[in-house]
């Protein structure tokens, strides 16, 4: 059975901005990132990002651009003796009524058809609120990092738990390091 972590992109693995990334310059990884997706590719898990992209439908960046984003991750991880075993984005925008759009699962959905994992042993890793519903929908396990929105989204959940109902209390981590470190260390 294949070990899987998925990961949401901007706030977990680089820095995010309310304005967008978007460009390769300015896509920034979090101190530990890359290093933390090398550890858990080297022990076995397959690492997948999921990440919605709005960028793309508002006319932020290209497809090209996105791509040099994604290649820079890749070359990163890779030279840290890692890989990214896939990257799969939303294009749309919040008015398309897409399924792929974190909160709703059809990105999640696809990874688990092409990777032929169990989601009641896969992590949702994400910094938003949508991220954790879209892992607690599709029955996945998940956790929270504290970088880019999430101590937002902390805030949000302590004021309303019932945005996750039906979970058990979801871990919260500084970084996406943090979260590894834990996960390798104590298999939780």
């Amino acid at each position: 059975m294949t070990k899987l972590v998925i990961l949401d992109r901007d706030g977990v693995i680089n820095e995010d901005s309310d304005q967008y990334i978007r460009s390769e310059e300015e896509w920034l990884p979090i101190p530990g990132s890359i290093e933390a997706i090398a550890r858990l590719s080297s022990k076995g898990y397959s690492v997948v990002v999921a990440t919605n992209q709005s960028g793309l439908a508002r006319g932020y960046f290209t497809l090209k651009e996105l791509d040099a984003m994604h290649d820079k991750l890749t070359r990163l991880v890779k030279a840290q003796g890692g890989h990214v075993d896939g990257i799969y984005y939303c294009p749309h925008g919040p008015d398309d009524h897409c399924q792929c759009r974190k909160p709703k699962t059809g990105l999640i959905d696809q990874i688990f058809t092409d990777y032929g994992a169990n989601p009641a042993e896969t992590w949702v890793i994400g910094d938003s609120l949508r991220d954790l519903q879209a892992g607690v929908t599709s029955g996945c396990k998940v956790a929270l990092v504290l970088t880019g929105k999430g101590l937002k989204t902390q805030a949000k959940l302590i004021e309303h738990p019932e945005e996750l109902s039906g979970t058990r209390e979801v871990p919260v981590h500084n970084n996406l390091n943090s979260f590894v470190e834990e996960l390798l260390s104590e298999g939780f």
